[in-house]
């Protein structure tokens, strides 16, 4: 994108210093220049130094500071002001149908990619895919697979399509309408690999969100019912049936449900039962497998 404003670096960083003041933290100012304005995080910690020299913008100021202050006022994500969420190593366009995607689900891929290689892989789904950023990892990493991304909302599912199809040249990705595994049942008993974050607030805690989160982003895509497990109970209590012989299911969960969705796994008769923490410590991933046998009575 072309630059439409030229500032000097010190007149920048004095315009930076005003809009702190009227609140908001400075890494998320500094967000808004990156993914925004087109100032890469690095050039401004130069100018920081050394601010004797012009920068290019790719939009104006008075934009920038028109969308700090819609941020400040009324709580809007940045990211949705922006379209835009860096996540793992792609720039996913993002808007208020989907949940912004959060650093914790990159290590639900990375536990996936340490489970399963491209040769152990055939089908793969994504249960919830949201904006499409499972999906678009999944499909990176296995090629040669059929992939399956599944949304309850419409909306979600055109903005997964979008980043599928901007990020990857080609994939074999096909989006469902529906919930959970219910329009997956023509390929039941075939996934190799299937993830899910879904929703896991207890109703009665997302009230106690950030505004950001609680106001803005979508509740069908946080509430898990009055104990959190809800939709985790519907994914879980079918794996057994639609995943293949000896397939994986990995799920993010809620930080304190740890135990009771492992337990949930272990009454559906998956094997091979463990949770996995966070990078702050807590257990918020849980993984089960299909048995390779099913057992006879």
């Amino acid at each position: 994108m072309r630059a439409v404003q030229t500032t000097d670096g010190a007149d920048l960083l004095a315009w930076r210093r005003r809009q702190l003041r009227h609140g908001g933290r400075a890494v998320d100012l500094d967000w808004l220049l990156d993914l925004a304005g087109g100032l890469p995080w690095a050039d401004l910690q130069k100018l920081l130094v050394d601010s004797d020299r012009p920068v290019a913008l790719q939009v104006p100021l008075s934009r920038l500071e028109a969308l700090w202050q819609r941020h400040l006022s009324d709580h809007d994500p940045l990211q949705y002001l922006v379209g835009l969420c860096p996540w793992r190593d792609v720039l996913l366009e993002v808007n208020g149908s989907a949940l912004i995607p959060r650093q914790e689900t990159e290590q639900l891929l990375d536990l996936a990619l340490v489970l399963c290689d491209a040769r152990s892989v055939t089908r793969w789904a994504d249960l919830g895919t949201g904006s499409g950023a499972i999906a678009v990892c999944l499909a990176r990493a296995y090629p040669g697979a059929a992939g399956h991304a599944v949304d309850a909302s419409e909306q979600a599912l055109g903005l997964a399509e979008r980043n599928l199809a901007r990020l990857l040249s080609e994939h074999s990705c096909r989006l469902h309408h529906g919930t959970w595994w219910q329009p997956l049942k023509p390929w039941w008993g075939h996934f190799d690999l299937v993830l899910s974050n879904p929703p896991y607030i207890p109703n009665r805690v997302i009230e106690t969100l950030a505004p950001t989160v609680r106001d803005h982003e979508p509740r069908l895509a946080l509430d898990g019912g009055t104990d959190g497990l809800h939709c985790i109970r519907q994914i879980v209590e079918s794996a057994g049936d639609a995943l293949a012989p000896g397939g994986w299911l990995l799920l993010e969960h809620h930080h304190d449900q740890s135990e009771a969705v492992l337990g949930l796994m272990q009454a559906a008769g998956l094997e091979q039962v463990a949770s996995a923490a966070d990078l702050a410590g807590i257990e918020r991933f849980a993984i089960g497998r299909r048995p390779l046998r099913e057992r006879r009575g």
